[in-house]
This record gives C-alpha cells, structure tokens and sequence, in this order.
C-alpha cells in the first residue's frame, strides 16, 4: 500500500507531501490543475518511461520520495532479495532528476538501477486509464489474465514441465542424430583404424621394452668378438694354462726350496681360484651375447610398427591403447545408433503426446474460464449501462509453447449484431472506461497489498452510470487501496478520502498544491463538480445527497 508521496522541484510543484491511506481515495480538481502530474511524479519515482523534462523550471533538482507499506510475503520482498537490497515492513523509494537530465535511485537508502525499480513497481501499484496499453488492452496480456481468472496454475506448471521434457528430448534426438551422422561420415576411418590396432595390439610400457631389447642385441654384435677374446687370453692356452704350469714348476721345485717357496705357492693357488671364476663369468657373458638376427629383426619390425602406428595418429605409443578403445566404442556408437535413435523417437513421441494432453486440458480450462469471464462481464456491463453491449473471450488456436497452444483476446461488439473486435479499436472513450473498468472487477482477485490507480477512467460517463462506477471502484477499494483521478461528482462521493489539486498563480511562477479535504471542504468540491465555477446552495444540497449515498 502507498502510504505517502513526498514531491519537491517537479514540473509545477514546489513541494508536496501526501499521506494516503486504505479504502478508495479521490483525488478532483480543475482540468490542467496538475491531477496528471502526480501520476507522473509517481511514475518517475517507480522507474515508469514518461516525461523528459520533469524538473521545476529554476531548481536545480527534483526530487520525488515514495513510501510503501510492504506485509509479509508481499512479492516486493522477493525482488529486494534477488536485488541485494535490504527489507522490511517498510519500502522507502527515492529518485532524484538534476536539470542535466541525469537520474539517480534509491532503494531503503541503497543505490538502484531504474531497472529495479520498474521490478518493484510492477508489484506495488497497477495502473489503469483510457490509454491502457500496458494492461487489459494489450492483448499480449490476455492469456495471462484469463490463465490467473481461471486459477490454472496447477494446469500451468504441468504444461510447462511436459514442455521442457518434450524440448528435451527433441533436443536429444537432434544430438544423436549429428553425432551419427559425423561417426558415419568417418566410418570406414574407424573400421580400418580399429582392425590395424586390433592386429598390433600394443601394450603399455611395450615400446619402452622393445627398444631397450633393440639396443641390448645390437650392442651384443659389437662387444661379443672383444669378450671372446677375453676368454680366450683367461683359458686353456692363455693364462688359465700358462698359471698351471707356473704352479706345477714351482711344486716341483718346492723340496728344494726348504719352504722358500711355499708363499708364491699358496698366492698362485688363490689367484687360480679368482682366475676360474673369473673364466666362468666371462663365458656366462659370452653365451648371453649370443643374438638371434630373427629375433632382432622381429623385435625392430615390431619396434617401428608400433611408433609408425602412434605418429599416424598423433598419440603416444603407450596410448594406443586407450586410444584403441576409444575408436572401439565410437565403433559400437555407430553400430548401435539406429537403435538409440528409435529410442529417442519414441521417447519424443511420448514426449509430444504427454505435451498434448496436458495443454489439451490447460485449453479446456480456459474455454470454461473464458465462458465464466464473459457471464460475469454481461453481470458487471449491465448496471454500467452497457446491457447491450456484447463481451467476448475469444480462444483460438495458436503457436504451442511452455504456456500451451492457446490465443487469447478480449473483444467487444458494442451493439448487437455489430462485428466484434478489440478493446481498443471498437470501443469509444466512455466505453471504453466502463470495459476497462468491469474486467478489472471480475479479473482482480484480493490483493490488499498493490495499489490500483485508475486515472480518470470515469471520463465520458454521468448519473446512473458514473455512480455505478463510483461503487465498483469503492468495491475493489474495500480490501485494499485504490486512487482514482476524477471528475465525476458521483465518484469522488463515494471516496473514503478526498484530495483537492489545485494550480495557483502568483506573480509570473504558477504552482500547484494538493490538500486534503475535510468533510465540509468535501461538500464544497463536489457542488463545484456539479455547478461548476458559481457554487449554488442548490449545488450543495445535491452535493450532501451525494456524499449521504
């Protein structure tokens, strides 16, 4: 609820505090007295697009404060959270407008952007007037306000959901088709790949080995004339023989040697000993160097297959391997796609039928909502002397999406058998208002927390039927707030508070104020909507009837 609308420097007010409060408020005055301008000041404070030059002419800012009354749960709190602004049982919004045209916002003392603004004021206030078009008449909005008329959130929520699942799997049925498509475009890449790695089978850590072994047999080729030549200088003929005959001189010598000997022959013994091992070593190494050319030239075939293999296709070689199963599944991928694609047909097709039904029964709601909506606007038509008047919610077939496949429009057909056709197109001004004005009666559930403002929306429309519109107003005012721009006597009548606009001239600056009307300033405004300039007792009278009810 607005509980109050603070305004300094802008257009012609110098500065104006208002203090609203529940129920119907009026606000009358003289045409051009400045009604039209605290709907603009409101407008500009809300982040509404509206007047460029709004600033006082001489001041060098204006300023325009609003405070809104937020209870709990009211949806405002929820665009403050996801704003990163702090809330709370109060709403304090302010926006400054300097000569320069530079605009700047607060939110609870918090810069914002207009952007958080206009987010806010689509949940604070609702605005309603003879040029509409960013509510009931613009037929953009009428599926939504039959949809709420019709309380089909459950059925809403259930299209939605079938709508995001039928995209699913269309959308996977559209990958799996690319990705057959791109394997089949390489598919005989794949067969021969997988065949000539099938063949090779690489193992990890198998090139590693197949090129030590390589260089192992290659070095034996060189080293193994110089080992058996080793050998040869150790055993039989070279040294292993030349030592035994040593050792076999020196025995024989030894009786005359009276132990003098003894020493070199004990030594020549132990070096016989490491010289044997030494002989049985070599001739270990000399077998071990022993290299089969097949097997050199198996492991080298094998050795350059394997790197040939992992050049051709840009991977390590011990990542043939994985690179091998890889290839494998894309393989199976391919070989098994058609068999997932009628998977993912049929899951599409359940998809779609799942769809369709459930937007059959959201369609089948809003005709019965749109039959209910056009019985209670004949109900609401009729005391606003329309009963002739025909209104009808057209449901028509149109483009399927996440809020089914249904268009809605309002249209109207003012007299009978007059072809019927949008609000704003076939109906006049004062028409127009009552339309406007009986929708918004049978399509407004209770909502005490939003302000609903109709700016002059009586305009056009006397006696009878300005006060049957004065009591609807009063109506949609009783669990709430409304604010109503007016000229009609029988309206502000019925207002629970009254405002006065007035525009005032003094020297060559004109100004323009708003006051609060006590019970018999109330009495004086509204003989003054009746008479005219020259207030008549007889005016007053008729006046206090009025106010009497």
């Amino acid at each position: 609820m607005l509980r109050s609308l603070d305004i300094r420097d802008m257009l012609i007010i110098d500065r104006l505090e208002l203090a609203f409060q529940p129920g119907l408020n009026v606000l009358t005055g003289e045409t051009g007295a400045g009604k039209s301008i605290l709907l603009d000041a409101l407008g500009f404070v809300l982040g509404w697009r509206g007047r460029a030059e709004l600033v006082r002419a001489g001041a060098p800012q204006g300023e325009v404060v609003a405070v809104f009354e937020l209870p709990p749960g009211h949806a405002a709190r929820a665009v403050l959270d996801e704003a990163g602004l702090p809330s709370g049982d109060e709403l304090i919004l302010r926006r400054v407008n300097t000569a320069e045209g530079r605009k700047t916002a607060w939110v609870n003392d918090r810069r914002a952007s207009g952007e958080v603004l206009r987010a806010l004021s689509d949940t604070l206030v609702e605005l309603h007037g003879q040029q509409d078009d960013r509510g009931l008449l613009n037929p953009r909005g009428h599926r939504q306000l039959l949809d709420a008329y019709a309380a089909n959130e459950v059925a809403l929520s259930e299209t939605r959901a079938a709508w995001r699942a039928r995209a699913a799997a269309e959308k996977a049925l559209a990958a799996a088709e690319t990705r057959l498509e791109e394997m089949r475009a390489e598919e005989d890449f794949l067969r021969h790949a997988v065949s000539e790695l099938d063949a090779l089978d690489p193992r990890p850590g198998e090139e590693a080995e197949l090129d030590a072994a390589r260089r192992r047999m290659q070095g034996a080729e060189r080293i193994r004339e110089d080992v058996a030549r080793a050998l040869a200088a150790l055993s039989g003929e070279g040294a292993e023989g030349r030592m035994t005959d040593a050792l076999r001189w020196l025995e024989d010598a030894a009786e005359g040697a009276e132990g003098g000997l003894d020493p070199a022959i004990d030594a020549l013994g132990r070096a016989m000993i490491e010289l044997g091992e030494a002989v049985h070593a070599v001739e270990t190494g000399l077998a071990a160097l022993d290299v089969d050319p097949a097997a050199l030239e198996a492991a080298e075939e094998r050795l350059f297959a394997i790197r040939a293999l992992a050049r051709k296709h840009g991977v390590l070689p011990d990542d043939l391997g994985g690179f091998a199963e890889d290839l494998r599944a894309r393989l199976a991928a391919l070989d098994a796609g058609e068999g997932n694609l009628a998977d993912l047909r049929a899951a599409l097709e359940a998809a779609e039928t799942h769809y369709a039904a459930t937007a059959e029964v959201l369609s089948t709601r809003r005709h019965a909502a749109a039959r209910a909506l056009d019985a209670a606007m004949t109900a609401e038509l009729a005391p606003l002397k329309m009963e002739r008047a025909v209104f009808e919610t057209a449901v028509s077939g149109g483009e399927r999406g996440p809020d089914g496949a249904d268009a809605v429009a309002f249209t109207v057909a003012t007299n009978p058998g007059a072809p019927a056709g949008p609000l704003n197109k076939i109906a006049s001004g004062g028409e127009l208002s009552r339309f406007l004005l009986a929708l918004k009666v049978c399509l407004t559930a209770s909502n005490p927390a939003q302000t609903l403002i109709f700016d002059e929306i009586d305009r056009g429309v006397g006696g009878a039927t300005a006060d049957a519109v004065g009591r609807r107003l009063a109506a949609l005012a009783e669990d709430g707030q409304v604010l109503v721009v007016t000229h009609s006597p029988q309206v502000a009548a019925l207002g629970a508070h009254h405002w006065r606009v007035e525009k005032q001239v003094e020297g060559e600056v004109t100004t323009s104020t708003v006051a609060a009307l006590a019970p018999a300033d109330r009495v004086d405004e509204i003989a003054r909507m009746l008479a005219g300039d020259t207030v008549t007792d007889e005016a007053r009278a008729a006046a206090r009837k009025l106010l009497a009810g």
